[in-house]
C-alpha cells in the first residue's frame, strides 16, 4: 500500500497515492455530466431540473472540496482518496442519462433515467418521506428487540454449557430458515400486519447477533477468567466485567451483519399486507407497472440503510476506541 503509518504502525484508512489528476477529473465528471444534460435533448418528456440540480451540486461540492484541499490537510487526503470513485460515479450518471432518457438505447420503462427518478423524487417526497418513516419506524422495532434478545440468547449459549446444551441446536436449525419464510406462522401468532413485519424483522436480527456473540465469549482468553477467580470473582462478576465486555467488539460485528439481512427482511414483508411503507410503495408502483418510482424508492432505501450503517459504526467506533491502534 500507499498509505502512511501511523505510531501504531497500522496503515492508515486514505491509502490512495496523491493525484490532483484525478481529483480534477473528480470534478470534470459532474460538469461534464450537466453539460450533456443541458446540450442533448430528451427523446421523452420529462422534468430535468431536479437533476441539474443534483448534478450543479455534486459539482460545487467536489469543486468546493477541491479547492478547500489546498488549505487543510485532512481535507486534502480524504478528498484524494474518493477522487477516483467520484469521477466513477459523475461518468456513470453521464452515460445512464444518454442512454436512458436522451436516446432511449435503454428500453423505457423498465430502465428509467436518473432524470426521471430525480423527477419522481421531487414530485412525490411526500409520499417517500412519510413510507420511508414508516419502514424506519419498523426497522427500529425489530432490529432493537432482535439485537437485544440475540445479545440475551448469546451470552447464554456462551457463557453456559447448559444452555449451550439446550439452545445451540435450536439456533441452528432456526437460524438457517429464511424469516420470510417463517411468514405463514408469524400471521397467526402476531395480531396485525404491522407487529408480523416487526416480529420477520426482529428473527432476521436476532441469528447473526447470538451467533457471534456466544462465538465471541467463547474466544475470550480463558487466563483472564482464571486470574479473576483466583482474585475472588464469582460468576456473577466475570460475566459482567470479562465475559460481556470481551464480547462486544463481536457483538457489532453480528449487528453489522444483521443490519443487512434485517433490512433485506423488511422491504419483503412490507410487500405482505403492510400498510406503508418503502416495500409497500414498490408493491404498488410495480402495479401500475411505474418503474421510475420503484427505482426512486430503491435510491430512498440505499440511502437509508447507509445512514443506519453509519450510526451503528459510530456507536460502535466510540464504544471500541480502546481498539484504534490494534485493528485496521
Amino acid at each position: 500500500m500507499n498509505g502512511k503509518v501511523d505510531r501504531m504502525g497500522t496503515t492508515e484508512k486514505y491509502w490512495k497515492p496523491r493525484s490532483r489528476t484525478w481529483q480534477l477529473l473528480a470534478v470534470f465528471s459532474y460538469v461534464a455530466a450537466l453539460v450533456l444534460n443541458v446540450l442533448i435533448r430528451p427523446a421523452i418528456e420529462v422534468d430535468e431540473v431536479p437533476f441539474r440540480v443534483l448534478l450543479a451540486a455534486l459539482a460545487a461540492y467536489a469543486g468546493g472540496r477541491y479547492l478547500l484541499s489546498f488549505f487543510s490537510e485532512k481535507i486534502a487526503v480524504e478528498y484524494n482518496h474518493g477522487s477516483q470513485f467520484r469521477f466513477a460515479v459523475g461518468m456513470l450518471l453521464a452515460v445512464w442519462d444518454v442512454l436512458s432518457s436522451k436516446t432511449g438505447v435503454l428500453p423505457l420503462p423498465f430502465f428509467p433515467g436518473p432524470a426521471q427518478i430525480m423527477e419522481v423524487m421531487f414530485l412525490e417526497w411526500r409520499v417517500h418521506l412519510v413510507n420511508t418513516l414508516y419502514s424506519l419506524r419498523l426497522f427500529a422495532a425489530g432490529f432493537v428487540a432482535g439485537s437485544l434478545c440475540g445479545v440475551a440468547s448469546g451470552v447464554m449459549i456462551g457463557w453456559s454449557d447448559r444452555w449451550n446444551y439446550w439452545l445451540f441446536p435450536i439456533m441452528k436449525v432456526v437460524g438457517v430458515i429464511p424469516a420470510i419464510a417463517l411468514v405463514p406462522i408469524v400471521l397467526i401468532i402476531m395480531p396485525d400486519t404491522f407487529s408480523t413485519a416487526v416480529a420477520l424483522v426482529a428473527i432476521s436480527a436476532w441469528f447473526p447477533v447470538a451467533f457471534t456473540t456466544a462465538r465471541g465469549i467463547r474466544a475470550i482468553n480463558r487466563s483472564y477468567f482464571e486470574a479473576a477467580r483466583t482474585l475472588g470473582a464469582g460468576r456473577g462478576y466475570m460475566l459482567r466485567k470479562i465475559a460481556i465486555p470481551g464480547s462486544v467488539p463481536s457483538i457489532f460485528t453480528g449487528i453489522s451483519t444483521a443490519t443487512g439481512i434485517a433490512f433485506s427482511t423488511l422491504v419483503v414483508s412490507e410487500m405482505i399486507g403492510a400498510r406503508g411503507g418503502l416495500g409497500y410503495y414498490i408493491n404498488i408502483a410495480m402495479g401500475w407497472m411505474n418503474y421510475a418510482s420503484v427505482y426512486a424508492a430503491i435510491v430512498i432505501m440505499a440511502i437509508s440503510f447507509t445512514l443506519v450503517l453509519t450510526v451503528i459504526n459510530a456507536i460502535r467506533n466510540r464504544l471500541l476506541i480502546w481498539q484504534r491502534g490494534l485493528v485496521k
